[in-house]
């Protein structure tokens, strides 16, 4: 395991393959100069709680897991460093600035509000030196290791296969036609809409999944944000899928714990998933 500023790399240990897989919001630290005003549980239900342990398995298959140490409450990785709220600025951002429609509803790479109630996470605007430092200080760390571990790959194999992982509540969030409805997916896969990956490979995850009796939506909602955007051409064989693991199925969201039992039974899944996933990679790869 390699530790970097506020990410946690953990190289291939089995026979090499040309996966990466990365666990973008499954950190919980807060630093200290976050001045939220929100309670901490609030901001806590918005992590993807232990989605690298689910994964934990990848490096034995000859995977790298990258995980962020950070709370995405913080600043968000799987967001663009241009998607941000000039109103939550004391001064003039010196950069171009591009507002999703994320950022419109407070869940930009700097969110504004929290919980199902959106409460403000502020009393102040931010300074321009203070984004500028959680951009430099942790959002471009994590872009830079997984783009230089998906580049590498891509180098050594002649392809790279690029697994987003991540959870949902079991109830639609804020901001979706459904919200506040139970989803009834197990686990939702987004290549956005066919353009970070390959149909065949997409199909080899849903079928995986599927087959141990899971209801797996593609799309559905949640279809990648910034990190499959960003990585992909499945063109040059470059494949970035985000996988969605509802959260009812291993945690217990009320308590904010593991499901005893059910927490193991998934990682076994996920174990089982990342082998498959290696091994149809090393054999398209070349």
């Amino acid at each position: 395991m390699t530790k970097h500023p506020h990410i946690t790399i953990t190289p291939p240990r089995g026979t090499p393959a040309p996966v990466v897989f990365d666990s973008p919001h499954s950190g919980s630290h807060y630093p200290d100069d976050f001045d939220y005003v929100v309670p901490l549980s609030m901001l806590r239900r918005g992590e993807d709680p232990c989605v690298e342990e689910l994964f934990a398995a990848a490096p034995d298959y000859g995977a790298p897991l990258i995980a962020a140490e950070f709370s995405r409450m913080y600043i968000d990785p799987n967001r663009s460093a241009a998607d941000l709220d000039p109103e939550m600025l004391d001064g003039e951002w010196p950069h171009p600035i591009e507002v999703s429609h994320k950022t419109k509803s407070g869940m930009g790479l700097i969110r504004s509000r929290s919980g199902r109630d959106r409460k403000p996470i502020y009393e102040r605007k931010l300074s321009i030196e203070e984004v500028h430092n959680r951009i430099e200080q942790y959002w471009r760390p994590y872009h830079d290791a997984l783009r230089d571990h998906l580049d590498s790959t891509h180098a050594a194999f002649g392809a790279a296969w690029h697994i987003n992982c991540h959870s949902m509540p079991s109830k639609w969030a804020t901001g979706f036609e459904k919200a506040g409805e139970p989803n009834e997916n197990d686990y939702v896969l987004g290549n956005r809409d066919g353009t970070t990956a390959g149909a065949e490979f997409t199909e080899l995850v849903r079928e995986t999944l599927a087959g141990f009796g899971f209801h797996v939506g593609i799309n559905d909602g949640q279809k990648g944000v910034e990190l499959v955007r960003a990585y992909s051409d499945p063109a040059q064989e470059r494949h970035s899928l985000q996988i969605e693991i509802n959260r009812r199925l291993y945690w217990d969201e009320r308590n904010m714990k593991k499901r005893e039992g059910h927490f193991e039974e998934q990682r076994d899944i996920m174990t089982k998933l990342i082998e498959t996933v290696c091994d149809y990679a090393r054999s398209r790869a070349g």
